[in-house]
């Protein structure tokens, strides 16, 4: 399918699954979607995401596997991702560097891993059982976070160790790079420069919210901004391979021209730095 778009997919939503379909005003090369809201559906649903992935390639973005949990993996959810991923033919899986479970609770919010050694080994060794049991590597996300806990090395130095020792790749959120630089007052680019860039398979653009002069909350909920638009200019140049790239908008849905306005602008700026081309807006 030749759509304009050769590197740009958009997070697939049922808010606006039926316009999505009907007047093609969005042109994205793939769609992902959470494994959570998709399987096991039937009826309705099931026949729209089913023309979906008749039409894009499907990737697979989890919410709930909580690979940092101090809970056993939950095997019969894996099961479940296992089947759905073969289905539908989906070459892609990540998961969030993170935990959302604990005592068998579920948090409904992703919280960070402490950045340890122990935490390290603990998270790796849970990642090589999922990716022995899934029969393929799995992309990890770097995650936005508030407050470090009881860290002993620094959130680059964290993220290169469980990707090595994992031996997992590595989904770069550049909005999340851009939070966390604003919060904790760091530079992004010196940040970014310290990431196994050669583990990344794709990336993540989403909007956030300043909330207080001197705090940012990542929503997925505005439009991005230029300074993000930037730091993924930067990101682009620097990866030595072209990766597929995702805009996130997971509420205050815009007109879908106005997403598509955002993924035209980010796959300029993944022609300028990888085919010398030019995108049609």
């Amino acid at each position: 399918m030749d759509n304009g778009n050769k590197h740009i997919g958009i997070g697939f939503r049922k808010d606006f699954a039926e316009e999505f379909l009907e007047k093609k005003i969005l042109k994205p090369v793939f769609v992902e979607v959470a494994p959570e809201n998709w399987m096991g559906i039937g009826g309705y649903w099931k026949n729209i995401f089913d023309k979906v992935a008749e039409q894009y390639p499907v990737y697979m973005h989890g919410l709930s596997l909580s690979i940092g949990s101090p809970d056993p993996i939950d095997w019969n959810f894996l099961r479940k991702v296992k089947n759905f991923l073969k289905t539908y033919d989906i070459k892609i899986y990540s998961e969030h560097l993170s935990y959302a479970k604990c005592d068998n609770a579920h948090l409904y919010d992703l919280l960070p891993v402490p950045f340890r050694w122990d935490a390290v080994h603990h998270v790796s060794k849970r990642i090589r059982e999922v990716q022995d049991f899934l029969e393929r590597k799995i992309a990890i996300e770097n995650v936005s976070y508030y407050t470090p806990v009881a860290a002993e090395m620094t959130e680059a130095e964290f993220i290169n160790a469980v990707v090595a020792e994992a031996d997992c790749n590595l989904l770069l959120d550049v909005n999340n790079i851009y939070v966390n630089a604003f919060n904790h007052k760091y530079n992004a680019e010196k940040f970014l420069d310290q990431l196994p860039l050669d583990r990344v398979e794709y990336i993540h653009m989403a909007g956030h919210e300043q909330v207080e002069p001197d705090l940012i909350i990542d929503t997925h909920g505005e439009p991005i901004i230029i300074p993000v638009y930037e730091l993924f200019e930067y990101t682009v140049n620097k990866l030595p391979k072209n990766v597929p790239v995702l805009l996130e908008r997971d509420f205050n849905i815009p007109e879908l021209a106005e997403l598509q306005h955002e993924m035209s602008l980010m796959e300029n700026i993944c022609r300028r730095a990888w085919n010398h081309e030019y995108a049609v807006a």
